[in-house]
């Protein structure tokens, strides 16, 4: 059976991302879903209404002066988009598992306010999805 991928998008609510993510951690560990159920966190910087992909790095001040060591200077904090990317993985004879995550994701409360997206094989937008998941870290 072809993967199964949830979007979800916080936009800048860090808070209900991290509630996300410890949500899903807790389910892989309990349901021993460890690789049938994958996510990646995908951080995109807003700026001024256009989207571009975040740095990973940030810079560090460089000097030991007294303006480097109170932050003084340095470029300030960029608002970023939180998305987060699930892939379910579940093998053909376990259909009627798959089905149950794929509506039970989306219904739980810190994911139901993200604006959820299934995105199942056949579908236009599975193979961007497939390739953007492969190339987050």
């Amino acid at each position: 059976m072809a993967h199964t991928y949830l979007l979800f998008e916080f936009a800048q609510d860090e808070e209900k991302a991290q509630q996300a993510r410890h949500k899903l951690e807790g389910w892989k560990q309990a349901f021993r879903l460890d690789k049938k159920l994958l996510y990646k966190m995908e951080r995109a910087a807003v700026d001024g209404g256009e989207t571009k992909p975040a740095e990973t790095e940030k810079e560090k001040p460089k000097g030991k002066g007294k303006g480097a060591a109170k932050g003084e200077g340095g470029p300030e904090k960029a608002k970023e988009d939180i998305r987060l990317l699930i892939r379910l993985d579940f093998s053909g004879h376990e259909k009627l598992s798959a089905q149950r995550w794929t509506q039970r994701i989306p219904a739980e409360e810190p994911f139901s306010g993200a604006s959820p997206k299934v995105i199942k094989a056949g579908d236009e937008a599975f193979e961007g999805t497939e390739k953007r998941f492969e190339e987050l870290d």
